[in-house]
């Protein structure tokens, strides 16, 4: 078996899966271009051979290191030039890692873990922006002028030990610039931008900061996905790192409303991780939680922490920013303001404050035309109003549903609030096909967003994916057990119960979305419906008496319940409350 040192460059195409559904063919065209005429050429003159093409990304190999970064730092330049005439959604960009190590020999194809640290490394990079190993830029600090910031020690997955990273600073001479003009802090916007700050490491081993920073820059990604309210660049919050700084002048200083700070403390292998959300304006804690973990596998641990608070984070901001909305006048609302009150009757899942969220929601798109998520929610709105059936012109409330969510999808295609939106108005347009399938990019979009997650289990199950759709379901559940919708995760989990004949459990998630939700009919009723395949015939005649109570009209309208496209669940569904004579 061959092998010989070699300076390996990995690389890849940054939301080349966004790109490629917004314009596929336009997409690998400009693709083919970019490396026909800037990467192969920038290659090939640094002496560097391309080992292969896998779709978005490229493995190639050069006989030194000075050579690969030369490459890499001017091919990232010259892309980045490229791209400076082109619109925001049109711009090709990439992420590059390179290593020097040993590599197998495989033909023209090269293997080990000198290759695998490459792809690693590739995957820290910023988009734009080049990460190299410590053996690399020890090979290359002395002997060329390219300026690189160190990142410590980084645990690599499926690498058995650390690896020292080190980062290009693409902006270097800008930055120095124009921290020499100003030294004034950012003004905090209208709209309330969060900060990450990088984690405490408390442990005695100065070696698991790497775990620490980890955690931060995890959250900073996973927090970007939610595109609802900006995210300070990990760039700026790191910049604080080891600093004793006051929590309100470092927001001043990042034009950030919001900070989140933590630590980490390892002993043995138990694992303690705080983290809190604070107002920068008042100092008050939003948010705080403490996470006890046993280290067995720390990417797992790290992965798992992150999703949660990730999911968690920004509805709570949302119900802060909503009770700091409602102090204020209504001649003082901006667009934002408009939008948190709108979500604030959403909630309440009633015709009434459906109406009341459409009235606030078009105040907030006629101030900023651009708001996507205002959008997408209005769309909802108007798929809600069949749903409750608070209209008699279905046809007319979904026309106005569709218009909205595309024109949120138009504005933002990345946006996960906006395929979820308008995977609502298919359903309630009867495309349950095309509703799964939206909620589905939703969640593939970010895999944080719970409501996104229950939707794709609720559609799971409409489409006989029972099993399947019960497990994304309770996933969610867990992911946000403090969604104030959770009620429905529960209601969607007992129908899907009683169609595999596990009435137990489902009439358990009946009645907790009845403690929840006690004033709404459409909880009492899926309740009853549950309770009766137990023959818990009195609980069921109380709770169909509530509903009718509440809502005289709503029983006589579930006469017409079809979930299902299969009309034998139809029929199985209600067959406990017909047993017992309860319901026509």
């Amino acid at each position: 078996m061959d092998r010989r040192l070699a300076a390996i460059l990995a690389t890849d195409v940054v939301g080349y899966t966004r790109l490629i559904r917004a314009d596929e063919e336009g997409t690998i065209a400009a693709l083919k271009s970019l490396r026909a005429d800037l990467i192969d050429p920038k290659i090939a003159a640094h002496h560097g051979r391309i080992v292969k093409l896998m779709g978005d990304g490229m493995l190639a190999e050069f006989p030194s290191v000075v050579d690969a970064v030369r490459a890499a730092v001017e091919t990232q330049q010259a892309v980045a030039e490229h791209n400076s005439d082109l619109p925001e959604d049109k711009r090709i960009e990439f992420r590059v890692g390179i290593n020097l190590g040993d590599v197998v020999i495989d033909g023209d194809d090269i293997h080990g873990d000198g290759v695998n640290v490459a792809a690693r490394l590739e995957g820290m990079a910023e988009p734009g922006g080049i990460c190299i190993s410590g053996m690399v830029y020890e090979g290359v600090r002395d002997r060329i002028d390219i300026p690189f910031e160190d990142l410590g020690e980084k645990e690599v997955k499926n690498i058995d030990r650390p690896v020292r990273v080190w980062r290009w600073i693409a902006d270097a001479g800008l930055a120095a610039s124009n921290s020499a003009k100003t030294d004034e802090p950012l003004s905090l916007p209208d709209k309330p931008s969060i900060a990450v700050l990088p984690f405490d490491n408390m442990s005695a081993d100065p070696d698991q900061e790497y775990f620490s920073d980890g955690l931060a820059e995890d959250i900073i990604t996973a927090l970007s996905q939610w595109h609802s309210l900006p995210v300070i660049a990990r760039n700026s919050s790191f910049s604080f790192k080891g600093q004793q700084i006051r929590v309100q002048k470092i927001a001043e200083e990042l034009g950030a409303r919001y900070i989140l700070e933590g630590s980490v403390r390892k002993a043995g292998q138990r694992l303690r991780i705080t983290a809190q959300l604070i107002d920068a304006q008042s100092g008050h804690h939003v948010w705080a939680e403490r996470f006890d973990r046993q280290m067995e596998d720390v990417f797992d641990v790290q992965d798992e922490i992150t999703n949660h608070i990730a999911a968690t984070i920004m509805p709570e901001l949302e119900h802060f920013e909503n009770r700091r909305s409602a102090t204020k006048r209504t001649e003082d609302l901006n667009a934002w303001d408009y939008y948190l009150r709108g979500m604030q009757t959403f909630h309440s899942e009633t015709c009434e404050g459906t109406t009341a969220s459409i009235g606030m929601l078009k105040a907030a798109v006629d101030l900023d035309p651009s708001y996507c998520d205002a959008w997408a929610r209005l769309g909802w709105c108007h798929a809600r109003l069949v749903m409750f059936k608070c209209v008699e012109d279905h046809e007319a409330a979904l026309k106005l549903a569709f218009e909205a969510t595309r024109k949120a999808i138009a504005l933002d295609d990345g946006s996960a609030v906006a395929h979820l939106c308008l995977g609502t108005t298919y359903i309630w347009a009867g495309e349950t096909a095309l509703g799964l399938a939206e909620a589905q990019i939703a969640l593939r979009l970010n895999p944080n967003f719970a409501y996104a997650g229950m939707a794709v289990g609720n559609r799971l199950d409409l489409m006989g994916q029972t099993e399947e759709g019960i497990a994304q379901m309770e996933r969610a559940l867990t992911l946000n057990p403090r969604d104030p919708l959770r009620w429905r995760y529960m209601a969607y989990l007992s129908r899907a119960y009683i169609s595999l004949d596990q009435y137990e459990t489902a009439a358990d998630w009946a009645r907790q979305a009845v403690l929840l939700r006690p004033d709404l009919s459409e909880a009492l009723f899926r309740c009853a419906v549950s309770v009766a395949h137990l023959d818990a015939v009195a609980e069921a005649k109380t709770l169909l008496a509530q509903c009718k109570a509440i809502d005289p009209d709503f029983l006589v309208a579930m006469a017409d319940w079809r979930p299902y496209a299969n009309q034998a669940r139809n029929e199985h569904l209600l067959s406990g409350l017909r047993r017992h004579g309860l319901f026509p």
